[in-house]
C-alpha cells in the first residue's frame, strides 16, 4: 500500500437516473465539491472511463451493464470476460476490477467492478458497494501507472442501488468511503484493499445509516508517494 499525499488529478462525475441516489450523493459529498453530481444517464457523460457495476463473471445482462453493452456493442462483454479470465480465473471477486479498452472514443476505457457475485443479487446488507467503488478507483491507479494520464476523468453510477437493492443513502455513503480511500491510498493489490475495508467497516451495521465512514489505513514503513 502507498500513501497518497497529493490529491490525484482526476475529474470524478457521479451520474444516475435515480433522483433519490442523486439527492443522497449531494448530502454525502457535500464537503467534496470537486466531485460533479448529475441526474441523467451515464451514456450522456463524456469521460475517459465509465465504471459499470457488474457481477463476478462479467455477464452484462442487467442494469447499467446491459445499457452499456447495448451502447458499446457486444464486444465489450467479451473484452471484460477475457480480462477477468486473465487476471482472476473463472470469476472476479467483489472488491476487484478490470479496466479494458472500450473500442470507442467516449469512453476510452470501461472499468467493470462486481457489486455482486450473481446477477440481480440483493447486496443491501453487505459492504459490496464500498469494495466495488474502491476497486474501481484502484483500477484507475493501475491504468495510470501503466499509461500515465490515460484516465483523467471517470463517470460512475449509483452502485448497487438498483438491482442490488442498496438504499440510496447507504449507497452514497459507501461510495464516499471508496472515493476518499482513493484520494488517500494506493494499495499493493486487491487483496490488500479488501482486507483493509472489511477490517475497518466490520462494525458498520451498528452505526447510523446516515453516518459516513472514512477508512484510515496505518502508515506502512517505506511507503512511497503515489501520483494517483
Amino acid at each position: 500500500m502507498t500513501l497518497d499525499r497529493e490529491k490525484p488529478l482526476l475529474r470524478v462525475v457521479l451520474t444516475d437516473v435515480n433522483a433519490n441516489v442523486v439527492q443522497a450523493w449531494r448530502a454525502a459529498f457535500a464537503d467534496t465539491p470537486e466531485v460533479e453530481i448529475h441526474k441523467g444517464s451515464i451514456l450522456t457523460r463524456p469521460a475517459d472511463a465509465w465504471v459499470s457495476p457488474t457481477n463476478s463473471r462479467g455477464r452484462m445482462d442487467g442494469g447499467v451493464d446491459a445499457v452499456v453493452k447495448r451502447h458499446l456493442g457486444a464486444g465489450i462483454q467479451l473484452r471484460v470476460q477475457r480480462a477477468i479470465r486473465d487476471q482472476f480465473g473463472a470469476a472476479m471477486p467483489v472488491g476487484s476490477a478490470v479496466c479494458v479498452p472500450s473500442g470507442a472514443t467516449n469512453p476510452r476505457f470501461l472499468i467493470s467492478t462486481p457489486t455482486m457475485e450473481q446477477s440481480a443479487q440483493d447486496v443491501s446488507e453487505t459492504l459490496n458497494v464500498a469494495l466495488a467503488c474502491a476497486a474501481a478507483f484502484q483500477a484507475i491507479h493501475t491504468q495510470n501507472e501503466r499509461e500515465p494520464g490515460s484516465i483523467a476523468s471517470v463517470a460512475l453510477v449509483g452502485m448497487g442501488a438498483a438491482t442490488g437493492r442498496v438504499p440510496a443513502r447507504v449507497c452514497a455513503n459507501l461510495m464516499w468511503t471508496g472515493y476518499t480511500l482513493f484520494n488517500d491510498y494506493h494499495f499493493r493489490d486487491y487483496d490488500d484493499l479488501r482486507r483493509t475495508i472489511r477490517t475497518q467497516l466490520d462494525d458498520i451495521d451498528s452505526r447510523p445509516e446516515e453516518e459516513r465512514v472514512r477508512v484510515t489505513v496505518p502508515t506502512v514503513a517505506g511507503a512511497r508517494r503515489s501520483r494517483g
